[in-house]
C-alpha cells in the first residue's frame, strides 16, 4: 500500500456525534511535571515524612507531595 493510499484511509475518517466515556478511567494518560523547588520546613515535619516514608519504602518527597495534593483536592 502506497504512503498517499494509507493517508487517505485517515483522512477520510468521520467522527460520531456522541462517545460513551462511561467506563473511561479520569487522568490515565496524565503525567505532572515534577520541577525542582528549595522548601523551609520545620525539622519535626520532614523528620516525620522521611520516617513515614522508610516504612512504606517510598522517597518522603512523594509523600509529601501525595500530602499536598490530598489536601488541595479537598478545599
Amino acid at each position: 500500500m502506497s504512503n498517499i493510499k494509507h493517508r487517505e484511509q485517515f483522512d477520510a475518517y468521520e467522527m460520531e456525534e456522541d462517545y460513551d466515556f462511561s467506563d473511561g478511567i479520569r487522568g490515565r494518560f496524565y503525567e505532572p511535571k515534577k520541577i525542582p523547588v528549595s522548601l523551609r520546613l520545620d525539622n519535626d515535619i520532614v523528620l516525620y515524612f522521611k520516617k513515614l516514608a522508610s516504612e512504606k519504602k517510598v522517597p518522603y518527597q512523594t509523600l509529601i507531595n501525595a500530602f499536598l495534593r490530598k489536601e488541595l483536592q479537598s478545599i
